[in-house]
């Protein structure tokens, strides 16, 4: 049997809404053999999803997913493979997820602003089991309150950008997530390219260090996962994929919906050990 991997899986320690025991349960009743947690700015869900996968056959990444930005257009960068227990590193991630707060308090404050008094940052941080504050934490308190009806509905009536509620993440741009990342012995991987749209801008990211190219993404054409192969390997850089699984929160996908040969992973490794 050929040896799968999904290196793209978000839990509730982000914006999924699996713990990180159900994301192993659920990536070993798909039989994949390697998964990565991928949880934006913060590395909360790596240990409980590798002790829940200790015995099983099931290899668990670290990973994280940042965010960042340039020429005003949003780039998510994922991490594998780094220092992720250094003390540095969380202190630096404790920075991000306090930024996170404050963008949730303004989104409340704009909130209460419309005249939708019903919803507290103590609410929304106290249901949410992470301090990776992002919009659809809000989104959900919006359904909930029923001020929408859908999470849909409330990115586009409240939070979506342009919406009157919006309010812009934490700034930094591709290349100091590359150098973040790197920094502590990881590998950068830009993270689904095709919704991105900053092919441009690749061979800069790559002088700055970048490893990879998420090539294989959920719901896109053969056709475009192979461009951005060729893109991979035009500028030496390793092709990874996964689900990018969010749980309930993301009905269109789920783990294993994407998979990668493992000799990817091999791949992924190797590069990654050139860091040290």
């Amino acid at each position: 049997m050929t040896k799968s991997a999904d290196l793209h899986i978000h839990t509730h320690y982000s914006d999924g809404t699996m713990s990180p025991q159900e994301v192993v349960a659920d990536a070993l009743h798909c039989g994949i053999q390697c998964i990565a947690i991928t949880d934006h700015d913060t590395i909360d869900g790596i240990s409980p999803a590798i002790a829940a996968a200790e015995g099983q056959d099931l290899e668990v990444l670290p990973g994280i997913e940042l965010s960042s930005e340039i020429n005003g257009k949003d780039v998510h960068m994922l991490g594998y493979l780094f220092n992720w227990q250094d003390a540095s590193l969380l202190e630096q991630l404790k920075e991000m997820q306090n930024a996170r707060a404050g963008r949730m308090k303004k989104m409340i404050q704009k909130l209460e602003a419309l005249g939708i008094q019903n919803i507290s940052f103590e609410e929304i941080s106290g249901s949410a089991r992470t301090t990776a504050l992002g919009r659809p934490h809000l989104a959900a308190a919006l359904v909930e309150k029923k001020v929408v009806g859908n999470m849909r509905a409330a990115f586009d009536k409240y939070l979506a950008e342009g919406a009157p509620a919006y309010v812009p993440k934490f700034k930094q741009t591709p290349q100091e997530a590359i150098k973040l990342i790197k920094g502590f012995g990881g590998i950068a991987v830009l993270a689904h390219p095709m919704l991105s749209s900053v092919d441009e801008l690749i061979p800069g990211l790559v002088a700055a260090g970048l490893g990879g190219l998420e090539a294989h993404y959920p719901n896109c054409s053969v056709n475009v996962m192979q461009f951005y192969e060729g893109l991979a390997r035009k500028h030496h850089l390793v092709v990874t994929g996964g689900s990018d699984a969010h749980g309930e929160s993301k009905k269109h996908t789920f783990i294993g919906k994407v998979r990668i040969p493992y000799d990817l992973v091999e791949k992924l490794k190797e590069a990654a050990q050139k860091n040290v």
